[in-house]
């Protein structure tokens, strides 16, 4: 007996189901076409594809074909609305017109990785930025990629020297710790960054410069970085002219190269100049794709995309690290800024440069009252964590009496504590300052701060 005429319907409909997805499964890509612009957003008909999927853009002649006088640029989509899906393009695009053809890419965004890379200076596509031979590479990186789960990361017990003895003797780090640098604009950051590179205990260096102007990538790596620095370094600059999804992708590429490295154990310092900008070409492609501000014009995905890049760095239990550095431009000098918000409550620590400090030549403009290194206790022993906390102690006082102090109008005799400080306060300075030619270590950062005088005032040495 024949079923029911529901039965037959359903039956013939699950029939029709079967073939479409067979024959979606040998079909060929479907192809797009351009119908519009809005800024830095391209719109296409045609071409339904998921968010983050790549493509490839054409012109092409009256017949339909790509013309031979042209090169496809390389998009994302970034949204969709309807039946209109949004793309932004990996590099600028000027010769685009409507109809232009749009491919679907296989496979995730990537980037070239080769031994070769260390000493050299590469764009988000590892093409090399600094005169030198083209590369070879044999491998490509996803630079999108999950962090290690909660149980394969290795606890961090082990000290991370950077030869900057504020750092080293008093904000210790430890082996892959992340932490962020906080400074406002021309308070010494990017020399400090450079100092740090070439103190650092690490094995290898990866720099990323994520929107800094052209001539600052050059200074950097000349004068901040030095040659010595770059010759253990792989540095991957983006300008800030480039689009905003090429300065995204230069921080993905910088972080999977340190990841790569740390799978084949090696200890690794990661520096990333800077999170801000990073945020920044984010809050580009966020607005650009329809979303709407929830703090100082930052949509929500800039505050979803942060964590998924900085969970990434840390030590694993296989026996390599990433230590990670990432500057946050304080805007305005403003350290409440919603990225330095944001950046201060994920990373294991901060260290807040200021404008005060670097006015008085100060450097490193380090406001070490400020500053914080969440590890700190878990590498140094018991004498070197009394040794920094009673440094800490000390400076603490003398700050919150300053004003007292120059004035005249404090006595002495009449807080011990604050009599120690003033007593001390020659020997603190000297400590915390550090010219940028002046090598330091671990070692040498703990011993200086073990000659801190005694509560008598007695000065038993001078920093190393």
């Amino acid at each position: 007996m024949p079923g029911t005429l529901h039965e037959r319907l359903l039956g013939r409909r699950l029939a029709l189901q079967r073939r479409c997805a067979s024959r979606e499964a040998v079909a060929l890509p479907v192809l797009g076409r351009l119908t519009g612009s809005r800024g830095t957003v391209l719109e296409a008909q045609g071409c339904r594809l998921a968010i983050g999927a790549r493509c490839r853009i054409d012109e092409v002649d009256r017949s339909g074909r790509p013309r031979d006088d042209t090169i496809g640029v390389e998009a994302e989509v970034i949204g969709f609305h309807g039946r209109t899906t949004m793309l932004m393009p990996i590099v600028r695009g000027s010769a685009l017109r409507p109809g232009a053809r749009v491919t679907p890419l296989p496979g995730k965004a990537s980037g070239p990785y080769d031994a070769a890379l260390i000493g050299r200076i590469v764009d988000a596509d590892g093409q090399p930025l600094d005169g030198g031979p083209a590369l070879q590479f044999d491998r490509r990186l996803t630079l999108e990629r999950e962090p290690p789960a909660p149980g394969d990361r290795a606890p961090i017990d082990q000290p991370f020297a950077v030869g900057v003895r504020a750092i080293d003797g008093l904000l210790t780090l430890g082996r892959g710790q992340r932490v962020g640098l906080m400074a406002g604009s021309g308070v010494g950051k990017s020399s400090l960054l450079g100092m740090m590179a070439r103190g650092a205990s690490a094995e290898l260096n990866v720099v990323a410069l994520i929107g800094e102007r052209g001539r600052e990538v050059q200074d950097f790596v000349e004068e901040a970085l030095g040659p010595e620095g770059l010759a253990r370094s792989i540095v991957v600059a983006v300008p800030a002219d480039r689009p905003p999804l090429a300065r995204l992708r230069g921080a993905l590429y910088a972080t999977a190269i340190a990841e790569t490295l740390r799978d084949e154990g090696r200890h690794v310092l990661l520096m990333v100049d800077s999170l801000t900008r990073f945020a920044q070409a984010q809050r580009e492609i966020g607005l650009a794709a329809g979303e709407m501000p929830v703090a100082r014009g930052y949509p929500p995905s800039v505050f979803t995309s942060l964590p998924r890049l900085l969970e990434r760095a840390g030590a694993t239990r296989d026996g390599g690290s990433i230590t990670a550095v990432y500057t946050v431009l304080a805007e305005g000098d403003d350290v409440q800024d919603p990225v330095v918000d944001n950046a201060r409550a994920m990373l294991d620590g901060h260290i807040l440069l200021t404008r005060e400090l670097a006015d008085a030549g100060h450097f490193p403009a380090i406001d070490i009252g400020a500053s914080v290194s969440r590890t700190r206790s878990r590498v140094n022993d018991r004498a070197q964590e009394a040794h920094a906390r009673r440094f800490l102690a000390l400076a603490a006082r003398y700050r919150e009496q300053a004003d007292m102090i120059r004035s005249g109008l404090y006595r002495p005799g009449t807080d011990a504590l604050l009599d120690e400080a003033i007593a001390c306060r020659p020997f603190v300075t000297r400590f915390l300052q550090q010219s940028l030619d002046e090598p330091g270590s671990l070692d040498e950062a703990r011993a200086a701060l073990a000659l801190l005088p005694d509560p008598s005032g007695a000065v038993t040495g001078a920093p190393a």
